[in-house]
C-alpha cells in the first residue's frame, strides 16, 4: 500500500493485440479480466490514476484468481499504458472516509492482504508484467507471484514512512529475504530501484525491453503447454535478449557494505548512529535527511515489523501486517502524510510524536503489534 499521485496528462491505453482472438471477457472499466483459451489475462485499467488499486478492482480480482487456480494453466497480469504497472493503493478513499459510518480502510486492507496471500499461494503460474511504476499496492500484486518481469522503465519502491504507514502488502515478509540489511534499507528510507536494479535487488525475477512486452506476452500466450520450464524457456530468452544495462552493476553496489553496516543496528536509533558515524559521506548525510523527515512512529514500526517477519511464512505476515495498519490507517501520522503529499503537496508534515526519543519501542511493540478482537483478526 503507497501513495499515488493521480496525473493529468492522458495516458496511452494499451495496445490490444490481434492476438487475441477467441477469448472471454469480463471486466469494468477498471480491470480488464480475458480468458485467452487455457490462460487468464488481468489488466489494470486506470492509466490516468497511474492504475492505482482501489476496493473495487481486489474484489473483481479475487474472485476470477480464485477461479482461475483451477480452470486454467496461467495468469498474466500487466498495467494499462505506458507509465505504470501499479502505483500503489488508493489511499486517499482511505484517509477521506476514515471517520465515516463504515470506513473504507475496515475492509481494504484485509481484503487487499487476501489477495496478496492467494498469489503468493497460486498453484500455477502467475506472471507479472511490472512495466512502469510499481509501488506499494503493485508490488503486493507482484511480487509474491513466480515471476515478475521488469523493464527498463520499471520504477520499484516501498516509500510508505514518508506518509505515516508501513511498507505493507507482504512486505514484512518479502523484503528481509532480498539478502543482507538491503530489505531493511528499502522498507525505512523508500529507496527507489530502477531497471534493470530491481533485478538485481532481487524483486524481479526477468527483465524485457518494454517495447517487446507485447511480444512476450503474445509468446505467453501462444505457448501450448504449461510445463514450468516451456514459461521458464520464454522468460529467460527475452530476458537474455533485453539491451537495457545488462551489463552495468547494481547501483548499489558501492555501498552495500555501508547498508549492511549501518542498518544492522538493533533500533532505528542505532542505525541513525551508524550513519552519523560514516564520516559525513554524502551517502549518509541523504539517508539522515531522508530518515528525519519520516514519520518517527512509522519508522520504529517498520524496523520491528522487517526484525518479526525474516521468521514468519507470508500469512503470518500478511496477519501481522493486518494488526499494525488496523490501528495506523486512523492514526494521526497516516492522514497527516496523506495530506502533506497527495492533496495539499506542500510536503511539510508534522508529525505525532515530532521525534524518535518521543515513542517509546515497548509502547509501540505492545499496541500495533497485538492481537486484535478474535472476530477482527486476518485469517487464512
Amino acid at each position: 500500500m503507497v501513495l499515488t499521485r493521480i496525473m493529468s496528462s492522458r495516458l496511452r491505453t494499451v495496445f490490444r493485440p490481434l492476438f487475441l482472438t477467441n477469448q472471454n471477457m469480463s471486466s469494468s472499466s477498471e480491470t480488464l479480466l480475458e480468458e485467452v483459451g487455457d490462460k487468464g489475462l488481468i489488466t489494470l485499467n486506470r492509466p490516468k490514476a497511474l492504475n492505482a488499486l482501489n476496493i473495487n478492482m481486489i474484489r473483481q480480482i479475487y474472485p476470477k484468481l480464485q477461479e482461475w487456480e483451477t480452470t486454467k494453466t496461467m495468469v498474466i497480469i500487466k498495467g494499462a499504458g505506458d507509465k505504470a504497472f501499479c502505483a500503489g493503493g488508493d489511499v486517499l478513499s482511505i484517509v477521506q472516509t476514515v471517520n465515516d459510518e463504515n470506513p473504507v480502510g475496515e475492509y481494504f486492507f484485509r481484503e487487499e492482504y487476501k489477495l496478496n496471500c492467494l498469489i503468493g499461494t497460486f498453484h500455477i503460474p502467475y506472471i507479472a508484467l511490472i512495466d512502469g511504476i510499481t509501488m506499494g499496492g503493485g508490488v503486493g500484486l507482484s511480487v509474491h507471484g513466480q515471476y515478475r518481469v521488469a523493464t527498463e522503465r520499471t520504477l520499484f519502491a516501498m516509500p510508505e514512512t514518508s506518509i505515516g504507514l508501513f511498507p505493507d502488502v507482504g512486505g514484512s515478509h518479502f523484503l528481509p529475504r532480498l539478502g543482507g540489511r538491503l530489505g531493511m534499507f528499502l522498507a525505512l528510507t523508500g529507496q527507489r530501484l530502477k531497471g534493470h536494479d530491481v533485478l538485481k535487488a532481487g524483486v524481479a525475477t526477468h527483465i524485457c525491453d518494454s517495447e517487446r512486452i507485447p511480444e512476450l506476452e503474445k509468446s505467453l500466450l501462444n505457448l501450448t503447454s504449461n510445463y514450468p520450464e516451456d514459461i521458464a524457456a520464454v522468460l529467460n530468452k527475452f530476458s537474455e535478449e533485453a539491451t537495457f544495462s545488462k551489463d552495468e552493476p547494481f547501483s548499489l553496489q558501492p555501498v552495500l557494505s555501508k547498508i549492511q553496516s549501518c542498518f544492522s543496528g538493533t533500533s532505528v536509533e542505532e542505525i541513525i548512529s551508524n550513519l552519523e558515524k560514516q564520516d559525513g559521506s554524502e551517502w549518509a548525510q541523504k539517508q539522515l535527511s531522508i530518515l528525519k523527515k519520516s514519520s518517527p512512529t512509522s519508522l520504529k514500526v517498520t524496523f520491528e515489523q522487517i526484525e518479526r517477519g525474516a521468521q514468519l511464512t507470508l500469512q503470518e505476515c500478511l496477519s501481522m501486517e493486518h494488526r499494525i495498519v488496523s490501528r495506523i490507517y486512523k492514526g494521526h501520522d497516516f492522514k497527516e502524510g496523506v495530506r502533506a503529499v497527495l492533496i495539499d503537496k506542500d510536503h511539510k508534515t508534522s508529525w505525532s510524536p515530532a521525534t524518535l526519543e518521543e515513542v517509546p519501542t515497548e509502547d509501540i511493540i505492545q499496541y500495533y503489534f497485538s492481537p486484535l478482537d478474535p472476530e477482527k483478526e486476518l485469517m487464512f
